[in-house]
């Protein structure tokens, strides 16, 4: 009795195994499965700020909630805000220099255009009046000649009895008052060149007036880029002062905090790391013996260690065109002919349905179903 109570459970216990096996066979049929999975975010990002400087407040820790535009950590900023008083001096004085600058080529410019007007008109006008002057003085030596001539004849005539006496005055009167009339208009002529002199210095003055008003342009010119590249310099010391605030771009966790305050850092030193709780997906590395069947779309069983062995469902999103081997840092080189040939793994993202309790880091037990056309 008792021989066959033992043969009725060793018979039990074969088809129980027979069956755990062929479940089991079964489901690594069916199913992509593999433990070298991990939970990891889409946000995780590193904060830094973007000058050097000594920090000297931090807001948060480990583990706290922050939300978009939250300042987290603040740098001393008294250094830029320093410069930017120096640039601002700077731009002020040269804003006040260039405004004189460009009253006096202003009041230059008014003077050359009245200058150029009078010196013009002046000598046209002057060198007409010499002209007529000149000619004038010519045709009157001209008749003065011949009236002293004429003179000279009277006198003779007035001794032969030949002409009256008032006849002979008349000609004396009249030679000298055109010797008066001449010298008269041979002190205008003098007066007339001097006032030719002077308009042609007025000409002079103005063509030098002229080439300062260039200089004055050529420097506002000059004065006018460095404005401008003052007006840069305080643009990005404003950037500069800005980024002594880091702020969170998204809402999130503090994952990791580097350092306590007060503290000097460099630009780009890590402060903070941040982490988004809701932007999490599996990652699994899959052997490519177990990739037939597997594709996107497929439906995955996350198992989370971490969680007591709690399941997740979700679904496979992609599959890594390469093998995370091909961006090693030593890649295989088979040209020598020695080569060992490794179980290449690749990335699979799978997205989740829930991730309730999940946090990046975790270690999983994936199990892809495995679908062929």
């Amino acid at each position: 009795m008792s021989k066959r109570v033992g043969s009725i459970i060793l018979l039990v216990l074969i088809v129980v195994l027979v069956g755990w096996a062929f479940r089991y066979i079964s489901y690594r049929s069916n199913n992509a499965v593999s433990d070298a999975a991990f939970i990891k975010s889409d946000k995780l990002s590193m904060l830094g700020f973007k000058v050097e400087g000594k920090v000297v407040a931090m807001r948060f820790r480990e583990g706290d909630a922050v939300y978009k535009g939250d300042l987290l950590a603040h740098i001393d900023p008294i250094d830029f805000e320093n410069a930017r008083a120096k640039l601002l001096h700077q731009k002020e004085a040269l804003s006040q220099k260039i405004e004189a600058t460009t009253l006096k080529k202003e009041r230059l410019a008014k003077t050359l255009k009245l200058q150029s007007e009078i010196s013009d008109t002046g000598i046209v006008s002057v060198r007409k009046q010499i002209e007529a002057t000149t000619y004038n003085i010519e045709a009157a030596r001209t008749k003065l000649a011949k009236l002293r001539r004429d003179k000279q004849r009277f006198a003779k005539m007035l001794k032969q009895r030949l002409i009256s006496k008032s006849d002979y005055e008349n000609i004396q009167s009249e030679t000298d008052a055109l010797a008066k009339q001449i010298q008269a208009m041979e002190q205008n002529l003098q007066a007339l060149q001097v006032a030719e002199k002077k308009a042609k210095l007025a000409a002079q003055i103005a063509r030098v007036n002229e080439k300062q008003i260039a200089e004055l342009a050529k420097s506002l010119k000059a004065m006018q880029q460095q404005q401008k590249a003052l007006e840069t310099a305080i643009e990005e010391i404003d950037r500069k002062i800005a980024y002594t605030d880091l702020k969170a771009p998204y809402d999130g966790v503090i994952a990791k905090k580097f350092f306590d305050a007060p503290k000097v850092v460099s630009k780009g030193s890590p402060v903070y790391a941040l982490s988004d709780p809701e932007a999490l997906y599996c990652e699994v590395l899959l052997s490519e013996k177990k990739l037939h069947g597997v594709k996107p779309g497929n439906p995955v069983k996350v198992t989370v260690d971490a969680l007591e062995g709690k399941a997740f469902e979700g679904k496979v999103a992609s599959i890594a065109p390469t093998s995370a081997s091909t961006f090693s840092l030593v890649p295989r080189d088979i040209a020598s002919g020695e080569f060992t040939k490794l179980d290449q793994r690749f990335e699979v993202r799978i997205a989740l349905n829930s991730i309730e309790g999940l946090r990046a880091g975790m270690g999983a037990t994936v199990a892809i179903e495995r679908k062929n056309d």
